[in-house]
């Protein structure tokens, strides 16, 4: 639509349009986030895990050497073997599953909260399109992409050499130490090497989500146009609303013109208001309000009364208090006093 009528995108997007993107499923969401939360939670995990985790890889390896003793080569034998060996690996393993799909279900829910869309899965020829499949390697969010895997692949190769290098010299009396101590020596390096590692994705994770977040609000913003189209669909034609409402005006004005006919008294301020009053004692509790008008609806109002007969009588206070009540409204009690001697005054010269 913006490229259509040349008009940029300078526009907010409405809570409408933030809608829409959502329920296709286009929100604002880094892979980098996953990426870190896995890679930190993981080396967490191996921090509590990584005793268990030996004791039960020997226990494992010691069973798989019991088995193999006593293990006769049949396809019975074959499969219990193999069944066995699933058991003891799933529980062994189970840990990193479980962690995997909780960080990876919590890295996505934090990032765009509950959402289920199936627009997503409904087939679009446009992502078939070879013109525009060849633009997303030339986009904005690819040079990104390349220049984010640059820096990781750079980052953490650097921190890496860094990290081994100082521990250079140390490494020279490894032949010295016995197999524990060079092995516990090589797993404090590479802790340190992840430790690093995790640090420098949490940072690249930030930095992508923040972009991110700013490039898809830049693709949602609006142009002027689509906010005028789209205030028209959930609000209606401006226009068209006038029309309407200026026909209801017109309408409820000839239905309030056309009981001026039968109201006891017509209250005026000479100047530019005229009050309908009518009072019927066996059907009403007070005198009602059943026209009013102001400049020239009030003057018509009064010619409707000369033509029908209708008492005017000038009262400027009780005129302008009673234009203040809506149409269909019983005159407030405040008013019934000064009311009631106009409608006494009426009925007196009708001999009522």
């Amino acid at each position: 639509m913006a490229e259509e009528s040349g008009q940029e995108r300078t526009e907010e997007a409405t809570a409408k349009r933030r809608q829409d993107f959502r329920e296709k499923g286009q929100v604002a969401q880094s892979k980098e986030v996953a990426t870190a939360a896995l890679l930190t939670f993981s080396l967490l995990l191996w921090v509590v895990y990584a005793r268990h985790f030996w004791a039960d890889l020997e226990n494992l390896y010691a069973g798989l050497l019991r088995m193999m003793a006593t293990f006769q080569v049949t396809p019975l034998g074959v499969i219990s073997l193999a069944w066995d060996m699933g058991t003891l690996m799933a529980k062994l393993l189970w840990p990193v599953f479980l962690l995997t799909m909780l960080v990876g279900f919590f890295s996505s829910f934090l990032q765009v909260g509950p959402l289920f869309s199936t627009k997503v899965f409904q087939p679009d020829l446009n992502k078939f399109d070879p013109i525009k499949g060849m633009a997303k390697f030339v986009s904005k969010r690819s040079a990104v992409e390349l220049v984010k895997s640059l820096a990781k692949i750079t980052l953490i190769g650097f921190v890496a050499y860094k990290t081994v290098a100082n521990e250079f010299e140390t490494a020279l009396t490894l032949s010295l130490l016995d197999i524990n101590q060079t092995l516990i020596f090589i797993g404090q390096v590479a802790f340190l090497v992840m430790g690093k590692t995790c640090g420098i994705m949490i940072a690249l994770a930030v930095i992508d989500f923040a972009f991110s977040r700013y490039e898809m609000e830049q693709k949602m913003k609006m142009t002027k146009q689509e906010i005028k189209e789209e205030f028209k669909e959930t609000e209606g034609d401006p226009q068209l609303k006038a029309r309407v409402r200026a026909v209801q005006q017109q309408m409820a004005r000839k239905r309030m013109m056309a009981e001026v006919p039968n109201a006891d008294v017509i209250v005026t301020n000479p100047t530019h208001l005229s009050v309908a009053i009518s009072y019927r004692r066996s059907e009403m509790d007070a005198p009602i309000i059943v026209a009013k008008g102001a400049d020239h609806l009030a003057f018509r109002i009064r010619e409707i009364a000369k033509e029908h007969k209708v008492p005017i009588i000038e009262n400027k206070p009780v005129a302008r208090a009673l234009y203040k009540q809506e149409v269909g409204e019983t005159v407030p009690e405040e008013m019934f006093t000064a009311v009631a001697e106009l409608l006494a005054y009426v009925y007196s010269l009708k001999n009522r």
